[in-house]
């Protein structure tokens, strides 16, 4: 029998991860040793149908497990999640350590409970109900000393284990945050599922309770299942958390729709009352609705149904028209009525449609490599910029010189009121018959302001233009944050070449006509706008990493990019797309028209440029974007991207906006 680890002798002997240890293993002691023999993986059918038994748990779990796989694929880690006896059901992550891990029957179909491969973190994590580390020799199988695991359980909303995440790498790369990395997935898993239909709406009633749930259910699901669904997917955003819950509310009946509906922007406006129509207000209704279901697509965690349901909720011609001309006849410069009229409001004959959203994400970019390699591109995007750094810094230093002085005070002095001038306090000690001098600040006309760059992050751009894109971002973001003017850096691609499983899934549901979008979208966030520029700068280094860049589809990065601005609270809110060609994604083309995407695109930017308050500028690289936007210009020269950029910028904080 191998020799357990010393037990600590510490008061808090219970809490000690090491006293953990040392109590399984004194439970595995007790076992048969013909348990511990290597078992035999379940046969396929057999995994099969656990995995369809255990459908809610990998179904919630695939974005965590997608992300987690991601960084231990880069660490030589993998991802394991098991279901509630501790039987392996989906392995994702480094491949060389598969193989590795799989010698030891650490693979899908095999049960790692204490009671089948002895103390390990699956197994401990199930029989305690805690986050635990098994390192190296801590395991009781010596064979499994190869290994470095860290586990979490899963729980349901009534406290029991639903399945176990487990990250597991080779014993001699100890990762310290790892465990916390494990629990905080596990953590979003569990939220997750909570929030699932199946889960939340009866099952979890109390018995007394479900007789008369069941009375109403399908009502319910009928009335406001849409507002249920989109429920679980704003957890982290209370202000489309609170629009939803109100639209659920609406819908059931439960408060009364127009005399809850309080938008100051609708109430402010006075000349749309007297012009409205009595069936614009049900148009509304649905706009408003469009623009809760909007929030989830903008999140990239969108449900299968999103694009239909913002495509179903178009305001009519009618009230499109009345708003258009609310803005045009506004003598004052205000802002349209509704300015953030979701992507449901486009027009009845804005027939663009994703086949699924369900394989889109929204991704950080820490999330999509280890922060090792995140260093060593930025610092090959350092190097390859050396000579051009000079000339964009140069550019940029003018564009703060001349924000500062817009942001600059300025006095009316010898007021009768205001604030005490104290430089002036001397003549009223020589003379007391003078008055007191009192001065008042100037109002500037700087208004608070935020800016989104919208990075092109398709293949055509590989090489030196996305190059130059990432550097003069990275200085533009930080010459505006030193003015106080925040900003955000995005980019968008696809997840895959040819479809990817949005186009896997078309072939299996019979290659249905007319698809619509046909690949799964990435957005990437290179850096949130309340971020620092410092803690942002290395992110950028990710445009460099071979592999990321392949297809655009810019109109949907444009409405993404634009829903994220309008959420918002800067007076001021401007969005500078930055692209080298029209969309191009070959697996939509093929089974659509040709002008498909791009139709798309003149759609949402006329959208943007005539009825939403964000500014709007484009920049082409080697490409004729003018003929899309209103206010764009095109290069011939990547190199000459940074002064161009600076230049659109200072040119627009040159105005008063609209």
């Amino acid at each position: 029998m191998p020799t357990p680890p010393p037990l600590s002798l510490s008061p808090r002997a219970h809490q000690d991860p090491l006293a953990r240890i040392q109590q399984s293993w004194a439970r595995c002691a007790q076992l048969d040793p013909a348990l511990l023999a290597d078992p035999n993986p379940l046969a396929r059918a057999d995994l099969s149908a656990r995995r369809e038994a255990n459908r809610h748990l990998l179904h919630h779990a695939g974005p965590g497990i997608g992300a987690l796989g991601a960084m231990a694929g880069a660490a030589r880690g993998i991802v394991l999640l098991t279901d509630p006896s501790g039987l392996i059901l989906h392995e994702e992550g480094c491949k060389s350590f598969l193989d590795k891990a799989r010698r030891v029957a650490l693979q899908p179909g095999v049960n790692w409970a204490e009671t089948m491969r002895g103390t390990n973190a699956i197994g401990t994590a199930l029989h305690d109900g805690r986050p635990v580390r098994v390192h190296g020799s801590e395991h009781f199988l010596r064979c499994n000393s190869i290994l470095s695991c860290h586990a979490a359980p899963i729980f349901s909303a009534t406290g029991d284990i639903l399945g176990i995440l487990d990250l597991s790498g080779p014993a001699d790369d100890v990762q310290d945050y790892a465990l916390g990395l494990v629990w905080t997935y596990a953590r979003q898993i569990a939220d997750r599922l909570l929030c699932d239909t199946a889960y939340t709406r009866l099952e979890f009633a109390p018995e007394a309770a479900r007789h008369g749930l069941s009375l109403v259910r399908d009502w319910i699901e009928e009335k406001a299942g849409g507002e249920l669904d989109a429920l679980a997917l704003a957890l982290d955003d209370q202000g489309a958390f609170a629009r939803l819950a109100t639209r659920l509310l609406e819908d059931l009946d439960l408060i009364d729709a127009e005399a809850n509906r309080e938008d100051p922007q609708d109430s402010g406006d006075e000349s749309e009352g007297e012009n409205q129509d009595p069936g614009e207000g049900d148009d509304d209704q649905d706009g408003d609705q469009g623009d809760a279901e909007s929030t989830p697509e903008a999140r990239g965690e969108p449900d299968e149904g999103g694009a239909d349901d913002g495509e179903g909720g178009a305001s009519d011609d009618e009230a499109a028209s009345d708003a258009d001309g609310n803005v045009d006849d506004d003598e004052s410069g205000m802002l349209p009525v509704r300015p953030n009229q979701p992507f449901s409001e486009l027009s009845p004959q804005f027939d663009y449609a994703a086949f699924t959203t369900r394989y889109d994400e929204v991704i950080e970019a820490t999330e999509l490599c280890d922060e090792e390699e995140l260093t060593r591109l930025r610092a090959y995007l350092d190097q390859q910029l050396v000579h051009l750094q000079g000339a964009v810094t140069k550019l940029a230093n003018r564009l703060q010189r001349r924000l500062m002085a817009q942001q600059s005070r300025s006095w009316d002095f010898d007021q009768e009121e205001g604030l005490l001038d104290a430089a002036r306090l001397a003549r009223v000690v020589i003379n007391p018959t003078h008055s007191l001098s009192y001065k008042v600040e100037r109002d500037t006309s700087f208004r608070d302001t935020v800016v989104t760059l919208l990075i092109d992050n398709s293949g055509s751009m590989r090489g030196r233009p996305i190059s130059i894109a990432a550097i003069s971002a990275d200085i533009l973001a930080r010459t505006l944050e030193r003015c106080g003017v925040k900003t955000e850096i995005l980019g968008f691609t696809t997840r895959a070449w040819k479809g990817g499983q949005s186009r896997e899934t078309w072939l299996a549901a019979g290659r249905p006509p007319a698809p619509g979008r046909l690949n799964d979208l990435r957005h990437i966030i290179y850096k949130r706008a309340d971020e620092p520029w410092r803690r942002a700068r290395r992110a950028l280094g990710l445009m460099m990493r071979e592999g990321l860049l392949k297809e655009n589809i810019d109109g949907e990065a444009l409405l993404w990019a634009h829903d994220r601005l309008i959420g918002r609270v800067e007076e001021r809110k401007i969005l500078m797309v930055i692209s080298d060609g029209a969309p191009v994604d070959d697996s939509t083309l093929s089974v659509n028209s040709g002008s498909y995407l791009e139709k798309h695109l003149r759609q949402v930017i006329r959208w943007i440029e005539n009825r939403s308050p964000v500014e709007l500028v484009a920049i082409g690289i080697g490409h004729d974007v003018t003929r899309y936007y209103e206010r764009a210009v095109t290069l011939m020269d990547a190199e000459q991207l940074g002064g161009t950029m600076v230049e659109q910028l200072a040119g627009l904080f040159g105005e008063n906006g609209r």
